[in-house]
């Protein structure tokens, strides 16, 4: 009987939960203006991949699990992509804004990317906020669905996936901007 009880409390508080992510999808959809029509809003959190990238700043490796607490903005990219170029001044601009306890950019550059190549990159470009972690294997990107590049995934608290979206976008944007508000204010929870 007492496990019956205990299973009832987590279906609702499961149901619960489910009920205030639909909420958060429908006012994260509102949100969306411009180039960030394209990210996609799930309608339930998605767990995430637990392989391990480096972390080229510091050296050694982590995992996405080791950025729960914060609202991550998890750009997949590569040197050799224009489009990532166009962007990654935009999200060192987003992370300018809104970088802290709550919230980070997480660049990771997959695929054959030289450390020299990333640093030229970045100084090209005047990135000077944002990780130049390395996913070299695409080990990360294989699990987490990388079907092309730049890829950019939404994180909420709990490390689960809450948006994506395919291709570059304004992430300097008022919606953009909005849009990584709300996941703060909310407690970026699912």
């Amino acid at each position: 009987m007492r496990l019956f009880r205990q299973l009832s409390l987590y279906m609702a508080l499961s149901l619960g939960a489910n009920a205030a992510f639909a909420a958060d999808t429908a006012q994260l959809e509102d949100l969306r203006d411009g180039s960030l029509k394209r990210l996609v809003v799930h309608s339930e959190a998605r767990e995430t991949s637990d392989a391990a990238f480096f972390l080229e700043d510091e050296g050694g490796t982590a995992t996405l699990q080791d950025y729960k607490g914060k609202v991550v903005l998890l750009n997949f990219w590569a040197t050799w992509c224009a489009p990532c170029r166009k962007e990654m001044p935009q999200l060192s601009e987003l992370q300018e804004e809104f970088g802290g306890e709550d919230f980070e950019v997480l660049t990771i550059a997959t695929g054959r990317n030289t450390p020299a190549g990333i640093k030229k990159f970045f100084d090209e470009n005047g990135i000077s906020n944002l990780p130049r972690h390395q996913d070299p294997k695409q080990a990360l990107a294989r699990q987490m669905a990388v079907i092309g590049l730049p890829i950019t995934v939404i994180l909420d608290r709990e490390g689960l996936e809450v948006a994506r979206l395919l291709g570059d976008a304004e992430w300097n944007s008022d919606s953009a901007k909005a849009i990584i508000a709300a996941m703060i204010a909310d407690g970026g929870e699912g």
